[in-house]
């Protein structure tokens, strides 16, 4: 269910990340699910069209909610899709341990956590998170941008390939309730051996192939007989525009 919900999270934002934006305040109050289990990603207020952000900026003022940022945004500096991953990894993280990576009172010691300190492994406080998903959030969770994958679809890509993933096999996974702080037994496929972490190869559907290819012969033949119809009306307007419009002798 974790895993679901978080891919429906990435396509969202994956949306506004083809769209030239990035959302700068990921977080699961931003984040409405009904009750049939879809979510729906809100509140852009803060979000930065990336056609206005340059590599080198420097703010004084952090934007973003500091259990979430990422630590670009912690610092200050540009964000970009990748920042958005990072924030998205805060909150798969929180959903399999109950736990936040980095907790404090102070907003400032929360963004130096947030650049400086390693979380701890996800494994370790919920044994039964499989090891690929622990390195999948590892790697979300990664200092620099560069290490993370680049934008909510690609991440979404992972962790689908993860839970459809053909060695995974049914297992129960704790996952926190926050309500009661008792745990709730969810069904999550688990991968024991090490997995690629690299993006699945993008798949190209042979029936788009071919459709592309076929020759749309009721859209020609429309074609032509809107021109032929076209080609019957200049005879007439010829004939209206001399008849009111005649020539000076």
């Amino acid at each position: 269910e974790a895993i679901s919900l978080l891919v429906q999270a990435c396509a969202g934002i994956g949306y506004a990340h083809r769209a030239g934006l990035v959302h700068c305040d990921v977080k699961p109050h931003n984040m409405l699910v009904t009750p049939d289990q879809r979510l729906k990603v809100t509140d852009f207020g803060i979000a930065r069209a990336l056609s206005s952000i340059t590599p080198d900026e420097k703010h004084d003022v952090v934007w973003g909610s500091p259990l979430y940022f990422s630590p670009e945004q912690a610092a200050g500096q540009a964000p970009s899709p990748a920042s958005d991953v990072y924030s998205l990894g805060v909150v798969l993280y929180e959903m399999l341990t109950g736990q936040l990576p980095f907790n404090a009172s102070d907003p400032v010691e929360l963004a130096r956590l947030h650049r400086e300190s390693t979380p701890v492994e996800p494994r370790l406080l919920n044994a039964a998170i499989p090891p690929a998903l622990d390195q999948i959030i590892m790697k979300v969770l990664s200092k620099e941008p560069s290490a993370r994958y680049r934008t909510a679809d690609q991440l979404g890509r992972v962790l689908l390939t993860f839970s459809q993933s053909a060695s995974a096999f049914a297992t129960n996974i704790p996952i926190q309730n926050h309500s009661n702080g008792q745990a709730v037994t969810q069904s999550s496929p688990a991968i024991t051996d090490p997995v690629n972490l690299s993006l699945p190869p993008e798949k190209t559907s042979a029936v788009a192939q071919e459709t592309t290819t076929e020759i749309d012969w009721g859209s020609i033949g429309l074609g032509m007989l809107a021109l032929a119809a076209v080609g019957g009306l200049i005879p007439f307007w010829l004939y209206v525009y001399f008849t009111l419009n005649p020539p000076v002798r």
